[in-house]
């Protein structure tokens, strides 16, 4: 549709209330509460990382709009149960990302210019301190007292080794974390149950992203990549040898080995 007729966000919040409508609206939508839209927030927000890592920016856009959607779904409960509306859902994350800012916006004012230029670890310094400051005016006096304990297992050990950090609880160098890596290697290998080998492989991983966060590498990025490159030469080698006249199922493994090494060369 052209531009002067393009739909607005009072367009969306419009169409929210028409599918919460009790006598008119939509008997799915009606249904559903907080907890239910939950995991659709979670499936959303993993379909547009997967449309940023495909450089798929138009599919970047709808996925975007369908995780806009699932804030104004989340917003239109809240209003219909008296427990916040839209405005302040945007009126409280103004006011966070002024406050948060300082570097930016002179005296957490929207148009406040800040002469002075600061580095990224000085904003990184600030904004743990500002951080703190939040969680103790909300009781939460632990330094990793606000890491959801929802987020996906890597994103949860980034988080929590990146806070302990900014208490002065880390190594010193990367050259402490590898050293930390073959021991768990070690403890791994002598582990003699499975609990115990559940216990120190979970070590070993947690190490693992301990290092790639020295190493200035975002382990769920890394690993996302590395589950698609394999991804990718595995269908490779699948299709050599389905190519070939035989079933992957069927093959011995020299002939595997020879058709995953091919398929790594291209």
């Amino acid at each position: 549709m052209p531009a002067e007729q393009a739909y607005g966000l009072e367009d969306l919040l419009r169409v929210m209330e028409r599918l919460r409508d009790p006598e008119h609206g939509c008997p799915w939508d009606l249904k559903q509460d907080f907890r239910t839209i939950a995991p659709s927030t979670l499936e959303e927000a993993y379909e547009l990382v997967e449309a940023i890592e495909h450089e798929d920016f138009p599919h970047v856009a709808e996925e975007l709009g369908d995780l806009l959607f699932q804030v104004i779904f989340y917003t239109q409960m809240g209003r219909e149960r008296g427990l916040f509306d839209l405005h302040q859902v945007i009126d409280t994350l103004v006011d966070k990302l002024l406050r948060r800012h300082p570097h930016v916006f002179a005296g957490g004012n929207i148009e406040g210019i800040v002469d002075a230029d600061a580095s990224v670890a000085e904003v990184k310094q600030s904004w743990e301190a500002i951080k703190r400051e939040e969680r103790a005016a909300r009781a939460q006096h632990g330094a990793l007292d606000d890491v959801p304990v929802a987020l996906p297992a890597i994103s949860r050990a980034q988080k929590l080794q990146k806070r302990a950090a900014t208490v002065g609880f880390d190594w010193s160098d990367v050259d402490g974390v590898m050293d930390k890596l073959h021991e768990e290697i070690a403890e791994l290998q002598e582990a003699d149950s499975a609990a115990a080998r559940e216990e120190e492989l979970g070590d070993l991983i947690f190490t693992c992203i301990n290092l790639g966060r020295h190493l200035g590498v975002d382990s769920e990025a890394a690993l996302r990549r590395a589950s698609s490159k394999f991804e990718a030469r595995f269908n490779t080698m699948e299709a050599r040898i389905t190519q070939a006249g035989q079933r992957v199922e069927e093959v011995d493994s020299e002939t595997l080995n020879k058709a995953w090494e091919a398929a790594k060369k291209g």
